[in-house]
C-alpha cells in the first residue's frame, strides 16, 4: 500500500483509513472479532485508524485501545470529541471545560499517552473557535495531542479557523474530515479547494454513502433498513432524490462490471483518486466487508470511467441534500426566521 503525505505535516498515511464506528454496540458487539478486523487492517498496510468518543458510547475507543496493545507505534491514531456523551449539557461541545475532560477520557479508553490527531467532530455555533483552538493548543503543548483537525466544517468555517490560528498564534487544524462519495460531491465545489489551499489533509468519510454504493440496496431489493446512526430521510425510498440514487446505483454497477471491478471498489477508488483527498475512511462491521474494501487502495480509474461518473453525478452535486453534513445549524428554522 502506497502511503501519502498528510497535508504538510510530514506524516505519511495509508490511502484507506480504518474507521472504527462499527466496533461496539453500533455494529459489531463481538470485541474479539472487532480486534481481529483491526489487526487484519494493520497487516494489510493500513496505518491510520479513526474513531470518536461517541461511537458506541466509548466502546469503540476501548476496543481500539485493546487492539493496539503492543502495536501502538504502528498507527497514526485519530479520535474526535464534540457529540453529547450524557444528558449533562457540559459533557459535549467545543468548550475548554469539556475538551480538557474529554481528552482524558479518550486517552484512558484508548490506553495511550497521546493522540496523533484530535478532531472537533462538528463546528459549534455557540462556542468561539478561539476557545476551542486555545484548549487544543494547550493539549499539543502538553504532549497529549500531536495534531488537531476539524470535521464537517464548511469552507468559510475552515478559513475562519485558519485565520484565528494565525492571528492568535494557536495550533491550526491540519486536517478536515468531510463526507464524500460519488453520490455526495458537494465538497468538490468549496471545501476541497479550501483545504488544498491551506495545505491541509482531507480524510473523507462515508465513501459508500451509508451503504448506497455497497450494492446492498438495488431497485429490485426490499426497502432499506434504518438505524439510530442513519437518518430516515437518507433511506426513505418514497423520496424522489433517493429513487434517483437507485437509478444511479444501477448505472454505476454496470460501469464497475464493465471495468472488472466491484461497485465497492469503484466507489472507494473514485474517492481516493481525487488529488485533494488524503484518505478515505472505511468502516467495516465484518471481516468480509474489510476484505472487500482493501483492493480499492491500488486501483486507479481511467479518465473515461471518471467521465462517465461525471455524467451520472455532476461534479459538486449531492444527489440528496439530506446526505450533507453542512448547514445543520445555519439552516434551522430559528436561524432563518427574522
Amino acid at each position: 500500500m502506497e502511503y501519502r503525505p498528510l497535508g504538510r505535516t510530514g506524516v505519511q498515511v495509508s490511502p484507506l483509513c480504518l474507521g472504527a464506528m462499527m466496533f461496539g454496540s453500533w455494529g459489531n458487539n463481538d470485541t474479539a472479532d472487532s480486534i481481529r478486523i483491526i489487526h487484519r487492517a494493520l497487516d494489510a498496510g493500513i496505518n491510520f485508524i479513526d474513531t470518536a468518543d461517541v461511537y458506541s458510547g466509548g466502546a469503540s475507543e476501548d476496543i481500539v485501545g485493546q487492539a493496539l496493545d503492543g502495536r501502538r507505534d504502528e498507527v497514526f491514531l485519530a479520535t474526535k470529541f464534540f457529540m453529547p456523551m450524557s444528558e449533562d449539557p457540559n459533557q459535549r461541545g467545543g468548550s475548554r471545560r469539556w475538551i480538557m475532560q474529554a481528552v482524558e477520557n479518550s486517552l484512558r479508553r484508548l490506553n495511550t499517552d497521546y493522540i496523533d490527531l484530535y478532531q472537533v467532530h462538528r463546528p459549534s455555533p455557540d462556542t468561539d473557535v478561539e476557545e476551542t483552538l486555545g484548549a487544543l493548543t494547550d493539549l499539543v503543548r502538553q504532549g497529549k495531542v500531536r495534531y488537531i483537525g476539524s470535521s464537517s466544517y464548511s469552507g468559510s468555517q475552515i478559513v475562519e479557523a485558519q485565520w484565528a490560528s494565525r492571528e492568535r498564534n494557536l495550533e491550526r487544524f491540519v486536517t478536515e474530515q468531510p463526507p464524500y462519495s460519488i453520490l455526495v460531491r458537494g465538497i468538490e465545489e468549496d471545501v476541497l479547494p479550501t483545504v488544498q489551499g491551506h495545505g491541509m489533509g482531507t480524510l473523507t468519510y462515508s465513501p459508500l454513502s451509508g451503504g448506497w454504493l455497497s450494492g446492498r440496496w438495488r431497485k429490485d431489493s426490499a426497502s432499506a433498513p434504518t438505524s439510530s446512526a442513519r437518518p430516515n430521510a437518507r433511506f426513505d425510498m418514497s423520496r424522489p432524490a433517493n429513487r434517483r440514487k437507485l437509478d444511479i446505483v444501477e448505472e454505476l454497477a454496470q460501469l464497475a462490471e464493465q471495468n472488472g471491478l466491484t461497485l465497492i471498489e469503484l466507489a472507494i477508488a473514485f474517492v481516493i483518486n481525487h488529488p485533494g483527498v488524503t484518505a478515505a475512511i472505511v468502516g467495516p462491521r465484518t471481516m468480509e466487508q474489510l476484505e472487500s474494501y482493501l483492493p480499492a487502495a491500488d486501483i486507479t480509474l481511467r479518465t473515461d470511467v471518471l467521465d462517465r461518473i461525471d455524467q451520472l453525478v455532476a461534479p459538486g452535486v449531492t444527489v440528496n441534500p439530506d446526505d450533507n453534513s453542512y448547514g445543520t445549524h445555519e439552516l434551522t428554522t430559528v436561524a432563518r426566521r427574522r
